[in-house]
């Protein structure tokens, strides 16, 4: 009887597993925000000397490193655009492909083949995260992983 309740007492004291919807309402704005939601939630969190769940830091930090490697590709596209358009034989090669990946098409009703990409995975990951299930995204969510020690 006393082992009984020392062990009803320790898994009491255990982290629940359970994700909460607050935590998957913010993980999903997250998303939806490129890291705003996310960062000002973990900012709110420090103030009130409170420690986020992993599932909840997976989610912020995923977001924000993702919308950090996605603002660097867009400059080094466009960078690499530029000095390819001063090459001349290249530069109509160079016109054709951006108006391939950033010419609006009337399938995508105007968007562009990078947009229609771009939001479908901030859809996935929002929409799994809400679902309160850990999204995954190579490369990206194994730096993740090992950064937060899941």
């Amino acid at each position: 009887m006393i082992i009984l309740k020392k062990q009803e007492r320790m898994t009491s004291l255990q982290h629940s597993r359970q994700v909460y919807p607050i935590e998957r309402i913010i993980s999903a704005a997250t998303y939806l925000t490129a890291g705003m939601a996310g960062f000002i939630w973990w900012i709110i969190a420090a103030f009130a000397k409170k420690k986020l769940t992993p599932f909840l830091l997976y989610h912020i930090m995923q977001s924000i490193l993702l919308s950090i490697a996605y603002f660097l590709f867009i400059e080094l596209y466009k960078l690499l655009f530029i000095v390819l358009a001063k090459i001349p034989l290249i530069n109509t090669l160079a016109f054709i492909l951006d108006n391939i990946i950033n010419g609006p098409l009337s399938i995508f009703m105007g968007l562009s083949v990078l947009q229609v990409f771009t939001t479908g995975v901030v859809l996935y990951l929002a929409f799994t995260s809400f679902m309160g299930q850990y999204s995954y995204i190579p490369y990206f969510s194994n730096i993740i992983n090992q950064n937060i020690g899941r």
